[in-house]
Formats: structure tokens, sequence, C-alpha cells
């Protein structure tokens, strides 16, 4: 059938359709700050105008990337103690302030874990640790022998008069093997997912926004003690799973003020996750009066995603690669950059800046391993090293200069830096900075140096497609 020959209300239908399409677009983005990347608008809407009947339930369902609330975030300064310069760049300061995230805090007994096995003891020393709540936020808890484990402990501190509350999310739990709680809710551990997939997308208070996903990983017992990373709460993350070998992941426990930030940071989540109202929970009271100062060392939480107004931690990496002297070091299992990061990274290089990356040979995302090829490509023209390591690397950390380290959740990947929920702690103190470098200098000695190789003509289409997709991804 030939256009002249379908009816005339067809094209109403679908000229009404791409017309309402385009306003939902225009009045979302601009009354949620949706800041959206170029290239990423254009997709939108020539989805909308060539295919409203597709593209407008897609846009309603994934096309959110801010919360309303984010918009409205309270900026003003609070109670905070004065902070050593010579720990925390100034720059740092002011740039965190404007974008209303948490204060540096002071931290003590910071344990890098070289290993699962180190990770696994520190988890297990975290939750016995806990006197009177236990807070637990993972993007997956896994259901093999780790996952029954880590239930059991929860379950038996719930028993012993301990407020847990395990916070997953809910396309997580899919991808963990869909876990029953039933056992540990009655014995009174408090289970919340976070946007399960399969809920009606207009109920539940993060309706409508089905691909925000909560991809924060943390563990903090009585606001005082903290275990973070990048590690999920499965075998393989650990000391491997049946006959699958361990990923090479990282991961940090400590103590001090700025466990309690963690805590608000989990408060947050959990009432987006299940409602502010529907279970109240006092906050972790605070110790730090006002004027006290804080010295060193001190870490800051970095939290990102749509409960912020700003691209956070986007805007964190992009400044610091650009005022970037002597090095930059990073681990990522997937390195799938938006250009203005790619082209931070390549200035370094080409400035004289030693950028180093380390990534899996394989990892277990296959459109983001197609995707890698073009930024991998064009920061090895700048003078990037790029290291691939032969396991799989779930580590996300980055080093810049003996100034600034990084370590959590996020993954230099377009989900990661715009649509997730994610974490990282900042650290400041020189000795603890060169401890995570040679944690990274360590693996990348494992690893072999990439060497680029010009794409035939359908690998470099194939790239394209995958990187002009990723903004729904």
């Amino acid at each position: 059938m030939s256009l002249s020959e379908l009816p005339a209300e067809w094209f109403s239908w679908h000229g009404l359709m791409s017309a309402i399409g385009l306003l939902v677009f225009v009045l979302g983005s601009h009354a949620l700050g949706q800041r959206r990347h170029p290239s990423a608008a254009i997709a939108w809407v020539l989805m909308i105008l060539l295919l409203p009947e597709i593209g407008v339930p897609l846009y309603l369902l994934f096309g959110t990337r801010k919360l309303p609330r984010a918009a409205r975030r309270d900026r003003a300064p609070d109670a905070r103690p004065a902070i050593d310069s010579a720990a925390v760049p100034p720059w740092v300061q002011r740039l965190t302030a404007a974008m209303g995230m948490p204060p540096p805090r002071g931290y003590r007994r910071l344990r890098i874990h070289d290993d699962g096995r180190a990770a696994r003891e520190g988890l297990w020393e975290t939750v016995a640790s806990a006197r009177a709540r236990l807070d637990v936020c993972t993007f997956i808890l896994g259901r093999d022998a780790f996952g029954d484990a880590l239930l059991e402990a929860l379950a038996q501190r719930a028993r012993d008069g301990v407020r847990v509350r395990l916070l997953v999310d809910g396309m997580g739990t899919w991808m963990g093997g869909r876990r029953e709680f039933g056992e540990a809710q009655r014995a009174g551990v408090q289970v919340a997912q976070f946007s399960p997939p399969l809920r009606a997308p207009w109920r539940g208070p993060m309706r409508g926004r089905t691909n925000l996903r909560n991809h924060r990983k943390l563990v903090v017992a009585d606001g005082e003690r903290l275990w973070s990373g990048g590690r999920n709460l499965a075998g393989e993350y650990f000391e491997g799973a049946a006959a699958e070998p361990a990923w090479v992941d990282f991961s940090f426990e400590l103590e001090g003020d700025i466990a309690a930030e963690a805590a608000a940071v989990f408060d947050a989540d959990w009432s987006a996750a299940i409602g502010p109202a529907a279970d109240p929970v006092p906050a972790v009271e605070r110790r730090w009066p006002a004027g006290t100062a804080v010295t060193a060392p001190a870490a800051q939480m970095l939290p990102s995603g749509p409960d912020y107004a700003e691209d956070t931690v986007h805007a964190l990496l992009l400044t610091s690669f650009h005022r970037a002297r002597s090095r930059i070091l990073v681990v990522t299992p997937y390195l799938v950059p938006d250009e203005s990061l790619l082209a931070a990274l390549s200035l370094a290089a080409r400035r004289g800046v030693a950028v180093d990356l380390v990534l899996p040979e394989r990892s277990n995302h296959r459109l983001a391993d197609i995707a890698r090829h073009r930024p991998m490509r064009e920061l090895a023209a700048a003078g990037a090293r790029l290291w691939l390591v032969p396991a799989m690397v779930h580590a996300k950390a980055i080093v810049i200069d003996d100034h600034m380290a990084m370590a959590g959740s996020l993954n230099l990947d377009g989900r990661s830096l715009f649509l997730n929920f994610e974490l990282m702690t900042g650290f400041y103190e020189p000795a603890d900075i060169a401890r995570l470098a040679v944690w990274i200098d360590a693996l990348a000695a494992t690893a072999r140096a990439y060497q680029p190789q010009a794409p035939g003509l359908a690998r470099y289409i194939g790239e394209g497609l995958v990187l002009w997709l990723a903004f729904q991804l």
C-alpha cells in the first residue's frame, strides 16, 4: 500500500499523536530540568515524530531523567564544620556545595579490600557491629550461597533487636534470580524493592520512572561504620560462585562521621522506594557542632542521579580531568563516556598528563564492549594508555594527581553518569589516595596494552548504531 492509498484519518491520527508527544517532551524536559544531551534530545524527537505510537509510550516510560524534587533540592548550607583546606581542594568544596552535595567529613580506619575474601570479612564485621540500626542497599542480591548467608546474618541481627532495612533495586532483584525475602521478613528484616519493573508505571513513589535504577552499594551500621564500593551482594563479586571464578572488584570500609552521611543517603533512597510517610525512621544523630573543624583525613559522599538537579559526579569528573596536571588513573568495567568526558580525557593526554585506563578484556555486557571501541581508539590516538585485564573487572575507581580519589558504584557510561542513582566516595588524604593508586597499578600490571585497529565498514556502522541507541539503555 502506498502513502496515497492510506486514509486521511490515519494522517490526522498520526499528526495528533506526534503533536501530543512533542508537547509532552517539551513540557517534561522544561518542567523537570532534564538537561538532555543534544544527541539524546534529537533521537527522542525523531522517534516521537516518525513513530509516535511507539515513541510516546516509550518516552512516558523511559524518558524521565530527573525527579521533580531534584530541582527543588535545598542548596542552603547547613551547620557545616570548617574544612582543612590542605585536605580538601577549595575548588572541590565550592563545586560540591554549589550542587547541594554532602560536605566532606572525617573518617578513620580505612581498610581497602585487596580481594573478595577481605571484602567478605569486612562485610560480615560491619553487619555484626550494628547495635541499633543496620542499613543495606544493593543493586543485586544473589540467589546463591552468598546471598543465603547474608540474608541469614541480617535475619539474626533483626532477632537480636537491631532495626534492619534492606533495599534492593527492582530490576536487580530479577537479575539476581528473583530471590524470596519471606523468611528474612518474618525475622524482622524490613525489605523494599526500588521501583519494581512489573509494577504499573503509574503506581508507587517512583511512578512513571521505570528506567531510573538504584545502583548504589552501601552497608551502614549505626551511622558509624560504612562498607561500600562497587560489589553487588552475590558470590561472583567476592570469592566466586559454583564453577565461575570471582570477578575483580573493589570495596572498602571505614568508620567516622562520613558514615552518618552515608546513612542519610540511604534514608533518602528508602523514602524514594516506599514513600516518605510510609515508614519514618529517626535520622542518624549528627556529631559535628557548628564551627567544628574537620581535619585530615577527610572523605565525602558523592551521590549522583535523578535525585540531584545537576549531574553531580559527571561535573566533578569533568572539572577534575581538565584540572589534572600529572596523572589520571581509571578502572571501570564499561567505557562509554559522553563526548565532554571523552574530550576532557583526550585533552589531558595531549597536554602531557599520564592517562591510564584499566578495563576487562571482555566484560559481561556485549553491547558495552562494542560501543567502547570508538572512545578507546580516540583516547589511544591522543596518547592515553589502555590496559585490558584477562579477568572480568567490575571495580570502579578514579585517581586524579595526588589530591583526589573516588571509588564506588559509578561506571564511565551513559547509564551510570546520567540515569542511575549512583554513589562514589571521594578521598582527599594523600596516603590513602596513594594506596588506591597502588591497587590500580597492580591490576594494570596483570593486563596487556590495548592496540587500536581500524574498524571495517560493518563494525563501524555497528558501533555507531549501538552508540546512537545508548540514550535509551
